[in-house]
C-alpha cells in the first residue's frame, strides 16, 4: 500500500498532541492523548493509535520531544566526563565571570553538570590559525581513556583548544576512546560548533554528551516499535533552530533537540502567517506545563545564533523563544509573605489538575478556568478526558479559606495572575527589546492559549488576536512544514572589506561540500537543496555581533553587507557608529526541502448565521457572578461567520473566550480573527 499520510506528534509535559494529514484530500485531523512520563514511547504509540491511517501508510513522521530538556531540568542525564587541552582543564567549570544578578545576595550559579573530578586533560595544542603547536600525546590520551572506562562514565565530551580551526586532535581522541573505552558514548565539540569561544563550545559538547545516551536509547526503542508496527517512511525530529533533522542525525547530535519543544509552533506560526497575510506576529503557546512566547517579523521567525539553558550556553542556532512556568497545570500556592502565586510548579500529566479526576488535589489554572465557567464538563478534551467541576471547586476551597476568599474569587484571581505573567513574557520579547506590541497581531495556540489571549491583547494594546485551526495541537501542525536543516559555521575574523577574498569563498565552498554530503546521505536530490549564506558582523572591538544575510551574485558584497549591518544594528541597538566593521563568522544553512501540505479552505455558509447552542454562566467578578456567555462549537463554524462577545467557543482540543466588546470573524482557513475591544 502507498505510504502517503503524514503524522506529527508533539510530546508535552501534560499532553501529547497528534496531527494527521491526508495529502490526497487535504483533510487534517487533530488529537490529544495524555503524556506518559514514565514510559516516553508509550504516549507516542498511543497518539499513533488515534490516527486513521495505520503506520504502514504513513510516509513521513515528524516528532518533537522534551526528553533531553527534562533530563537537564531534573539533572538525570548521563554520568559525563570532559577532556580538554592540558592546562585548560577548568575551562568548563570556570565559565564566564559575568554576574547576571548584581544585587541579589542569595544568587548562586546553577549547578554544573560535572564536577572537577570528572574533568581530564591531555597534552596537545593547536593554534587559532589551525597550525599544530604541540602534537597530541597519544600515550597520555590512552591513559585518560582507560581511567574514564574504569570509572564507569556513560559519556565523554572532548573539547580541545582551537579545534574549530583544526579538528584532527579531537577526531584522533575519539578513535582512542572508541578503542580503549568502547562502551562510552563520545561527543567531539567540532562536530557541533566550528566557532571560537572555548567555553561556549565546551558547554555545548557537555550538554550534548549529558543527554546523548538517554536520547539514543529513546530513539532506538521508538524506531524499533515503529518498525514493528509497519512504519517504513521518513522519521524526522524538530530541532531548536526551527527546522527538522533525521532521527539518525538526532541520535548523534541531540543537543539540537534540547530547545526544540516549542519550535513546531513557531514554524507553524511563520507558515500560517504567510498564508493569511499576517507577517508580524507575537506567538503565545500555552500548554499544560509552560507558556512559550516568540516573534515572527516580516514573515520570518526570529533566530539567534546561540542559546542558553539555565545559564549554560548552547552554541547552536535556536529560535528566539521566551518560556515561563504558566500552563494549564500550574499550581496555586502562597509565598512566604502569604501572597497568592501561580506556577511555575505544575501538576503535569500525573496526577494532573484536580478536575482530571486522576488523584490531583492541588488547585491549578485549569481548575480555575473550569470553576469560573471558561471551560465545561460536557465536551471531553481530545474526545477522551472529561473535567469534573466538583473536584475543581474542592481543590480551590482550602486555599480560598486561607485567603478569606470564595473559591470563585480565588479562581478569578489565579487567572488574573497567570494573565499578568504572560503579559510579562510578551513584554520581554517586545517592549524590553524596543518593539511595540501594537505593531503585531497575537497568534494564540496551545491547549490554554485561547483562554487568556484576548485579556493579554487587551492589556497590551494589541488590536488583533488570531486563533489558528487546531489550536490545541498547533505545535504538531507546524511540524508538518519543517524542512530538514543543517547549520555550518567557520570562525573567520577579518575586516569587512575582505569579504570578497578567495579565503572566504574557500570557506563557503568547504561548508557547501559538507552540506551536499549530509543532505545527499539523507536522500535529498540536488533540486531539493537550498544553501543560504550569512555572516556575523560587528564594529571592531565589540563583543556582540549581528547576523547579516549574504546575497548571491552581488558585485560589491562588502558594501551591501555593510549597509544591511548598519540597518540591523540600528534596529537592534538603537544606533550606528563610524568605527571599522569586521566579520567574525561565516555561516551556511543547508535546507532539504520536504513536500509542503496544502491546507484546505473552509466552506462558506450559504444562508443564515452561526447560532449559539446555548449559554454558559461565567464568573467575571463578585459584582458580576454569572454573566451569560454564548456557547459555540468551533467545528460547526464556517468561513465568514461572525460572533460578538461575550462568548465561549469550544473545540476538540481547546477553548477560546472573548468578552463584551470583542468581535470574532472566521477566516478562509478556519482561523478565528478577533478584533479586541479598544480602551484600557
Amino acid at each position: 500500500m502507498t505510504s502517503t499520510s503524514r503524522v506529527a506528534i508533539d510530546v508535552g509535559g501534560t499532553f501529547t498532541d497528534v496531527v494527521e494529514l491526508s495529502p490526497a484530500t487535504g483533510e487534517i485531523r487533530f488529537g490529544k492523548v495524555p503524556t506518559t512520563p514514565s514510559q516516553p514511547t508509550a504516549g507516542v504509540l498511543d497518539a499513533f493509535g488515534t490516527t486513521e491511517a495505520p503506520m504502514a501508510e504513513v510516509g513521513m513522521f515528524t516528532h518533537g520531544t522534551t526528553l533531553g530538556l527534562n533530563a537537564l531540568l531534573t539533572r538525570t542525564g548521563a554520568r559525563t566526563a570532559v577532556i580538554g587541552t592540558a592546562g585548560f582543564r577548568d575551562v568548563y567549570l570556570l565559565g564566564r565571570t559575568d554576574r547576571r544578578t548584581n544585587y541579589d545576595i542569595t544568587y548562586a550559579k546553577p549547578a554544573s553538570l560535572v564536577e572537577r573530578y570528572d574533568t581530564f586533560e591531555v597534552p596537545e595544542r593547536s593554534l587559532f590559525d589551525g597550525s599544530v603547536h604541540l602534537p597530541l600525546d597519544e600515550e597520555a590520551a590512552r591513559q585518560v581513556a582507560a581511567t574514564i572506562a574504569e570509572r564507569g562514565y556513560d559519556s565523554v565530551a572532548v573539547a580541545f583548544l582551537h579545534s574549530y580551526a583544526n579538528p584532527v586532535h579531537e577526531s584522533r581522541m575519539r578513535e582512542i576512546l572508541n578503542e580503549v573505552a568502547p562502551d562510552v558514548v563520545v561527543t567531539v565539540s567540532h562536530e557541533l560548533s566550528r566557532e571560537y569561544r572555548e567555553y561556549e563550545r565546551t558547554s555545548t559538547a557537555v550538554l550534548d554528551a549529558y543527554v546523548k545516551p538517554i536520547v539514543r536509547r529513546y530513539l532506538e526503542r521508538l524506531e524499533g516499535e515503529l518498525t514493528s508496527g509497519g512504519f517504513d517512511g521518513r522519521f524526522l525530529m524538530t530541532r531548536s533552530g526551527g527546522g527538522a533533522m533525521t532521527a539518525s542525525s538526532a541520535r548523534e547530535q541531540p543537543v539540537s533537540l534540547i530547545l526544540s519543544g516549542p519550535a513546531g509552533g513557531v514554524i507553524g506560526a511563520q507558515v500560517f502567517g504567510q498564508l493569511i497575510d499576517q507577517p508580524n506576529l507575537i506567538t503565545i503557546d500555552m500548554g499544560g506545563t509552560s507558556l512559550d512566547a516568540s516573534l515572527v517579523i516580516d514573515g520570518e521567525a526570529v533566530l539567534h545564533q546561540g542559546a542558553e539553558f539555565e545559564g549554560l550556553p548552547i552554541n547552536t542556532p535556536s529560535l528566539y523563544i521566551h518560556t515561563i512556568g504558566a500552563g494549564g497545570g500550574s499550581i496555586a500556592w502562597l509565598d512566604d509573605a502569604g501572597a497568592l502565586q501561580v506556577g511555575p510548579q505544575s501538576a503535569g500529566a500525573d496526577p494532573g489538575p484536580a478536575s482530571y479526576g486522576k488523584g490531583g488535589t492541588q488547585p491549578t489554572f485549569t481548575d480555575a478556568a473550569l470553576a469560573v465557567g471558561y471551560m465545561g464538563t460536557t465536551a471531553a478534551l481530545g474526545g477522551r478526558l472529561s473535567l469534573d467541576d466538583r473536584l475543581a471547586l474542592g481543590a480551590l476551597e482550602p486555599l480560598a479559606t486561607k485567603l478569606d476568599m470564595t473559591p470563585l474569587g480565588l479562581a478569578r484571581g489565579m487567572i488574573r495572575i497567570s494573565t499578568t505573567k504572560i503579559m510579562g513574557a510578551v513584554r520581554a520579547i517586545t517592549v524590553e527589546v524596543g518593539r511595540d506590541p501594537k505593531d503585531f497581531a497575537l497568534l494564540s495556540f496551545g491547549g490554554g492559549g485561547g483562554l487568556v489571549a484576548v485579556d493579554v491583547a487587551h492589556e497590551l494594546g494589541i488590536p488583533t488576536v488570531i486563533v489558528p485551526p487546531g489550536q490545541g495541537a498547533f505545535s504538531a501542525f507546524g511540524m508538518l512544514f519543517a524542512d530538514v536543516q543543517h547549520d555550518f559555521a567557520r570562525t573567520s575574523v577579518i575586516p569587512l572589506a575582505e569579504l570578497d577574498s578567495p579565503a572566504v569563498e574557500a570557506g563557503y565552498t568547504e561548508m557547501a561540500g559538507e552540506a551536499a554530503q549530509a543532505l545527499g546521505a539523507e536522500g535529498f536530490a540536488a533540486e531539493a537543496r537550498v544553501l543560504t549564506r550569512s555572516v556575523d558582523v560587528r564594529y571592531a572591538g565589540q563583543e556582540h555581533t549581528v547576523t547579516v544575510p549574504v546575497p548571491d551574485g552581488t558585485a560589491d558584497l562588502a558594501a551591501v553587507v555593510g549597509q544591511e549591518f548598519a540597518e540591523l544594528h540600528e534596529r537592534q541597538y538603537g544606533h550606528v557608529m563610524d568605527d571599522p566593521i569586521e566579520v567574525t563568522t561565516l555561516r551556511l544553512r543547508a535546507t532539504g526541502q520536504v513536500d509542503k501540505p496544502t491546507l484546505p479552505r473552509l466552506a462558506l455558509r450559504g444562508t443564515g448565521a452561526a447560532e449559539p447552542e446555548g449559554t454558559r454562566d461565567v464568573y467575571v467578578s463578585a459584582e458580576l457572578p454569572a454573566v451569560p456567555y454564548a456557547l459555540y462549537t468551533r467545528e460547526e463554524l464556517l468561513a465568514g461567520d461572525e460572533i460578538t462577545g461575550p462568548a465561549v467557543i469550544h473545540e476538540h482540543t481547546a477553548t477560546t473566550v472573548i468578552h463584551t466588546g470583542d468581535h470574532l470573524r472566521v477566516g478562509s482557513y478556519g482561523e478565528m480573527v478577533i478584533t479586541v475591544k479598544a480602551g484600557a
